[in-house]
């Protein structure tokens, strides 16, 4: 194995996770140990050898989440969370999660240093407004690329109302002909391919 090649844990029906490259029996917190000091490692199912390393990395999240005074998630966060699963945004998620926790992780001596200089605001959350600002900026820029669609429905709903209303509505801004349909899932991997490498070049301005 290559010194930067991921350690192979397993995991035995017992519940018992074994790793490999130091021959020991290890726990959550062995392995949430080695998260932090960015060791890097892969779980597998010892019977089927299926991954399950994000099932793992989840439990030991939930873990860390039952912790007095280790609560990371807010409540309003999980609530979100959970209501994009099964949603159309559900695809565009993960990039924009790791985008914000990436940005986070490269700035993090910075932000620190602004919680301990910080006067008269409150130091839990200034530092972190212009971060999730400048983070959603990119992230709206970038999926601007993809609004020919809600422009499609807002001019509808304008040319209804106009109906209604016995004015006439002023001239549609042009739509493209064909827009795929939701269910094309090669489009949408393509608009999110698309969509990444605008947020990367967004990001690196």
């Amino acid at each position: 194995m290559a010194k930067n090649d991921p350690v192979t844990i397993k995991k035995y029906a017992n519940r018992r996770l074994y790793n490999t490259g130091t021959s020991t029996y290890v726990t959550l917190e062995d392995l949430a140990s080695m998260v932090k000091a960015g060791e890097d490692f892969l779980v597998y199912d010892a019977k089927s050898g299926d991954d399950i390393t994000r099932s793992v990395l989840t439990q030991i999240i939930f873990e860390q989440e039952n912790k007095d005074g280790q609560n990371l998630l807010p409540v309003s966060f999980l609530r979100q969370l959970i209501r994009f699963y099964g949603d159309s945004m559900q695809l565009l998620v993960p990039r924009y999660l790791e985008l914000s926790i990436d940005t986070l992780s490269k700035e993090q001596d910075r932000l620190r240093q602004q919680l301990s200089t910080a006067v008269g605001v409150n130091p839990l959350v200034a530092p972190f407004e212009q971060h999730i600002r400048r983070n959603m900026d990119l992230f709206e820029k970038a999926f601007s690329m993809f609004t020919p669609f809600a422009r499609r429905e807002d001019n509808e709903a304008a040319a209804a109302e106009a109906r209604a209303s016995g004015e006439t509505a002023a001239p549609a801004a042009p739509v493209a002909a064909t827009a795929p349909a939701a269910g094309e899932l090669d489009e949408l991997k393509n608009q999110l391919s698309a969509m990444q490498k605008k947020i990367e070049s967004l990001s690196r301005k």
